[in-house]
């Protein structure tokens, strides 16, 4: 490169401006400055009422007994609405995941320390200590396992009931890397009221959005296996938007779902958990996912959760009530006596 007197340089014709002493952007400092502001709609109300009553009531647990619970490890921004109503999450199998998905805040390990043989009864103990009515247990993956975890899982799940029979309670399942004995051996005679496993994404986005181990075709399979094992079990699954789909994609992977028997779903925003994690695409607003939750109840499923803040676990125990016989569960707009969702 030769430089003139005018202290600019020439590369193939064309012209390059000086420095100006600033230092460049780095990748991720200019996806943080590129990342799309919250629209107005995203807001929470505190609980009121019996639901403040019944928040409190959790959280003074949580503190006084020191529990730990994805709800706060999450800062999930729906922790006043579910805990107000009798919710909570517990994940188990570890705190890091076999998978690296681009949209998940669980950190990544190739080889994850052993399962912990006394967690089955650390959980049983904190879910009876929260003094919830529906517990979410979810998990990470653990490809090294040969059945994934499956055994594992159920054995936290057994605890739980043993020792408090009354909580219902609910498992978010990994794919278990397809591998449908594992499935069966965790489902067979296990004492559940929801098996959910998420697709995550529309089927185009898998690659971009998902593990390579991971894929819709996959996530269906396990879904119509588990509703064949135990057709008196509700299945459940989730959809995040904002990651690149179209509109005409959810609802066509809506139908996928339900073509597959799955009972109950919840479609929310996705939100990246750092510049670091895949970038957020768009924010459809309130009324997208309002057409969105009535296409699927006309589409037959049994219960619908849609909305900007909506997350898989969102109001778990309402929506279980909803699939069988109770009140529609809102998610946005003014509920029947007055309440701001």
């Amino acid at each position: 490169m030769m430089t003139g007197g005018t202290g600019v340089g020439w590369m193939a014709g064309k012209r390059l401006p000086m420095s100006t002493g600033t230092k460049p952007l780095t990748a991720i400092e200019r996806r943080k400055e590129s990342r799309k502001r919250l629209p107005p709609w995203f807001k929470t109300y505190l609980p009121t009422g019996d639901a403040q009553i019944a928040f409190n009531d959790v959280r003074g647990n949580v503190l006084e007994h020191q529990l730990n619970t994805v709800c706060q490890q999450a800062q999930c921004p729906n922790i006043h609405d579910c805990w107000g109503r009798g919710t909570a999450t517990f994940m188990v199998a570890g705190e890091e995941c076999t998978r690296a998905c681009r949209f998940c805040a669980v950190g990544t390990v190739k080889d994850p320390p052993p399962l912990d043989e006394n967690e089955p009864e650390n959980l049983a103990e904190a879910v009876d200590l929260m003094g919830v009515t529906h517990a979410v247990i979810t998990c990470v993956n653990r490809d090294e396992l040969s059945d994934g975890g499956a055994s594992h899982y159920r054995a936290c799940l057994e605890a739980v009931h043993a020792r408090r029979p009354d909580i219902g309670l609910e498992f978010l399942c990994s794919d278990l890397d397809g591998n449908l004995k594992a499935l069966a051996d965790l489902l067979t005679g296990l004492e559940l009221r929801v098996f959910a496993h998420n697709v995550e994404c529309v089927p185009r986005l898998d690659s971009v959005v998902r593990d390579h181990r991971a894929s819709f075709e996959q996530s269906l399979m396990v879904l119509r296996e588990a509703k064949r094992l135990r057709p008196d079990i509700l299945t459940k699954s989730s959809i995040m938007v904002g990651v690149g789909e179209t509109d005409e994609e959810v609802i066509e992977a809506m139908r996928l779902l339900r073509e597959a028997d799955v009972d109950l779903l919840t479609i929310g925003q996705y939100l990246a958990p750092s510049p670091r994690h895949l970038a957020v695409d768009r924010f459809p607003e309130p009324e997208i996912f309002s057409e969105w939750d009535q296409a699927a109840r006309q589409m037959g499923f049994k219960a619908v959760a849609c909305g900007p803040l909506v997350r898989s676990s969102y109001r778990g125990g309402l929506l279980y009530e909803e699939a069988i016989g109770g009140a529609v569960t809102l998610t946005y707009g003014e509920s029947t006596n007055g309440e701001t969702l």
